[in-house]
């Protein structure tokens, strides 16, 4: 099989008309030609990290959408459905990776749970780790995102990194807004990466300290426009990642178009390809090819290098995405979940204030951090008030029965309705939000009812996205997946009334204790400042 295009070199900042013959799985030769050539290949574009599960699609159906727009591997970390199902969700997601052609490098779940502060599903310790340190798709130690623990010489924590240095592979880092002496100490403990980095002050040191920097645009988190000027400055240390990405996002777009900004922007073309391509296969010893003869034949072709829309993309010598067309069939998967929680009634989320001050999560479109700020109620039994934004949020345990946490948030901007999922980073007890308790328990025991889910309701109506893989993904064909998600994201925007980017995305980040400042669990409200429980009212 042959291919004619511009062949666009990073290394060689060379683009030259080529043929590249392809023999089975390799690049058995590349020759120089004369003839012009309307269209570029370039080596394949590579997530440096993402949560395929946040995708709410299971692996192989992640990646025919991912492949339309020219990715031909990702950097991924299963912690997940590890924090639900333990060892048995990991295994799940490698095998149902194998099921399409598509290059994954997954991750040993360091912190399973991510906290002591909420209930998970499962536990992985060093010796779970070191099974899955010692299999060929896993190709390194997944986020440390338990920063303090490495600081206070966590001997469990500081087992799994020497694990993962023994069978030589990368350690990923978790370390939103460590700077100084405590980073240095932090990077000291083997850690090599970041995706947390918000600023570019940040950035900047933990690159100078001899971090790799992921830099981040997702459905919630995206830091490409205040990250981006590094790309200029620090080439070599910077990759791409989308982190946590939602349906309705892939279909639009991965990597490709944080190509083409950094392009637009003016940054050179071959150093962009090199962190969108190159960067991450030297970084964690992919199996990847880099257009060169004897190495796989991943590469993509692409209509011009300014929009980068693709034409073709091929991965190990296969052609998996031609013409608008995706090229992989995978048969249907089995469906492994953890799902214990009963249905609920309104009392379960009654709270009392008796007219006092309550904290308050501020929720920050865009933002996995929130704020903390405060608001007086109005009535004894107070449910929210939504003329103010200050609605009620609730955490149920799923893996047993318990009564619900509940607190209130402000920035999801709901004039009806409720909104609720089982996707709640990274426990996963289902989480909600919503203007009255009856509302709020409506969508809970939809996503109840479906064993997992998304769900939105109002008084007159109500829409779920039923999630049976661990709560957290469907088995549907992809497409399907999307079009569904983009339903039910309209109806929580347009007839509930959410002014934020990606309500369900954001929703799920409100009980995740390792990122400040303020979040729920499902043991109460938690000060990430302190790493301490709080009370509602003050």
């Amino acid at each position: 099989m042959k291919f004619r295009a511009n062949l666009v070199n990073p290394e060689e900042r060379t683009i030259i008309p080529s043929e590249i013959e392809v023999e089975g799985p390799v690049i058995k030769a590349i020759r120089r030609i004369n003839e012009p050539c309307q269209t570029y290949i370039l080596p394949g574009f590579v997530d440096a990290h993402v949560h395929i599960e946040s995708s709410l699609m299971v692996p192989s159906q992640f990646a025919r959408l991912a492949v339309r727009h020219g990715t031909v591997a990702v950097v991924s970390d299963p912690h997940e459905i590890a924090n639900v199902l333990g060892l048995e969700g990991v295994r799940f997601m490698l095998e149902d990776a194998r099921r399409v052609p598509f290059k994954f490098c997954f991750g040993a779940p360091s912190c399973v749970p991510a906290t002591p502060f909420e209930t998970s599903g499962a536990r992985l310790g060093p010796a779970e780790v070191e099974e899955l340190l010692k299999l060929p798709e896993i190709g390194f130690l997944s986020e440390v995102m338990n920063f303090p623990g490495v600081l206070a010489g966590d001997e469990e924590l500081l087992a799994k990194i020497a694990l993962a240095q023994k069978y030589g592979k990368p350690v990923d880092g978790h370390a939103p807004g460590l700077r100084g002496e405590a980073l240095t100490h932090y990077i000291e403990a083997g850690i090599s990466t970041d995706h947390e980095a918000s600023s570019y002050e940040e950035a900047r040191e933990k690159i100078e300290k001899g971090m790799k920097i992921l830099i981040r645009e997702g459905s919630a988190a995206r830091n490409f426009e205040t990250l981006s000027p590094l790309i200029s400055e620090y080439p070599e240390s910077l990759m791409f990642c989308t982190d946590d990405s939602h349906p309705d996002d892939l279909l639009r777009g991965h990597i490709n178009s944080l190509v083409a900004r950094a392009v637009k922007e003016g940054h050179d073309l071959f150093e962009v390809l090199k962190v969108a391509c190159l960067n991450p296969v030297r970084h964690y010893g992919l199996k990847v090819g880099t257009l060169k003869e004897g190495e796989p034949a991943d590469f993509i072709e692409v209509r011009d290098l300014t929009d980068f829309e693709v034409v073709r993309t091929v991965i190990n010598g296969q052609v998996v995405f031609e013409k608008g067309e995706v090229r992989m069939a995978p048969p249907p998967c089995p469906i492994p979940n953890r799902f214990e929680a009963r249905p609920k009634n309104l009392q379960d989320f009654e709270f009392v204030s008796d007219f006092r001050e309550i904290r308050v999560i501020e929720a920050l479109d865009g933002e996995l951090f929130t704020r903390e700020t405060s608001f007086r109620t109005r009535s004894r039994i107070f449910e929210a008030d939504p003329e103010h934004d200050i609605l009620k949020i609730a955490i149920i345990n799923r893996y047993q029965e318990a009564p619900p946490a509940v607190a209130f948030v402000k920035g999801f901007g709901l004039k009806k309705g409720a909104i609720a999922s089982s996707v709640a980073h990274d426990s996963h007890n289902l989480v909600a939000v919503g203007v009255s308790d009856e509302l709020i328990a409506k969508a809970v025991n939809l996503v109840i009812e479906n064993r997992g889910g998304l769900a939105a309701v109002s008084e007159e109506a109500e829409m779920v996205l039923p999630l049976p893989v661990a709560g957290l993904m469907s088995p549907e064909e992809a497409f399907e997946v999307a079009r569904k998600y983009e339903e039910i994201d309209r109806f929580s925007k347009e007839v509930l009334g959410s002014r934020l980017t990606a309500p369900f995305m954001t929703l799920s980040f409100m009980a995740l204790p390792v990122i400040p400042e303020l979040k729920l669990t499902d043991r109460g409200l938690f000060d990430v400042r302190t790493f301490r429980f709080v009370e509602v009212l003050r």
